[in-house]
């Protein structure tokens, strides 16, 4: 126990606590926001047991070099370089998500608001009145539907997979590409702007555990191609009729028109202008 004491002594040391400046703290501030980062992210992925593993593993390397547990201390020393790319092998979907997770946070936009600047609107009220007539027109009659709003990322590797379609959003024009027995319905449908770009396209499907058992493949590919980009996907189910909405990794089920709507005016992102209202004076003769 003494020995125990002793190396807890001679690990934490006073003494040796360097004296830290200003660029410390900012260096320490700029690790926490990352490890926060980092931490959002994983919690609702695979990775967390896996982070979990890592610090039982830790504690367990830190007991055996309090106790001089030389052989167990050679293995890990030796075996750590294969470890972390057994890791990096077996988590890569994970740590490529991640990646894209980083870069598609706007730290500098989150700092700084600039007041006046003008930014198109992504589509046009009449072509979300159409898309939201268009999914629960075939909700009610239990034809299924995937539609993918683009917002900032490039679609072009899921674009190219599909048909070009190049046409004006309409709620017919929706209604008969997923119609039954269609060249089209199979797939899902790619909208920028005002126009459907590409139809019958391939998405990736989620790995996510925690998405129902009863759920799709049309859900798991609205869900997948959520979580590799930033879009916001519309599913319709073909055996309820129900509409889901998934964006960021995240499925909201059985939305209603109202909901539906509310989404989609975030994501048109219409422009907010201020206006001046000027004063005329009436000045006497």
């Amino acid at each position: 126990m003494q020995q125990i004491i002793s190396q807890i002594g001679n690990f934490i040391s006073f003494d040796s606590i360097p004296v830290m400046g200003l660029t410390d703290y900012v260096e320490i501030l700029i690790i926490a926001f990352l490890v926060y980062e980092v931490m959002v992210w994983i919690r609702d992925t695979r990775a967390w047991s896996l982070m979990r593993g890592i610090v039982v593993i830790i504690l367990f390397v830190l007991l055996a070099y309090l106790l001089q547990m030389t052989t167990i201390l050679w293995l890990v020393r030796n075996g750590l370089n294969v470890l972390l790319m057994a890791v990096l092998i077996i988590f890569q979907p994970e740590l490529r998500r991640a990646l894209d997770f980083i870069g598609r946070k706007n730290f500098i936009a989150s700092f700084f608001s600039f007041n006046g600047a003008s930014v198109n609107e992504r589509f046009s009220d009449k072509t979300m009145n159409e898309i939201i007539k268009a999914c629960f027109e075939m909700g009610r009659a239990r034809t299924g539907a995937l539609i993918v709003m683009k917002q900032s990322d490039p679609l072009t590797e899921y674009i190219r997979t599909g048909i070009e379609v190049d046409a004006v959003v309409t709620s017919q024009l929706l209604i008969n590409i997923f119609e039954h027995n269609t060249p089209l319905h199979d797939g899902a449908v790619i909208i920028e702007g005002d126009r459907v770009i590409s139809a019958t396209c391939y998405l990736p499907l989620s790995d996510n555990m925690e998405l129902s058992k009863e759920l799709g493949t049309r859900h798991r590919a609205g869900v997948g191609i959520s979580e590799a980009t930033d879009s916001l996907t519309i599913i319709v189910s073909e055996e309820t009729g129900r509409v889901s909405i998934a964006q960021e990794g995240e499925l909201v089920r059985n939305v209603a028109q109202d909901t539906l709507r509310d989404r989609l005016i975030k994501l048109q992102n219409k422009t907010i202008a201020d206006k001046k209202i000027g004063r005329i004076g009436r000045g006497g003769k």
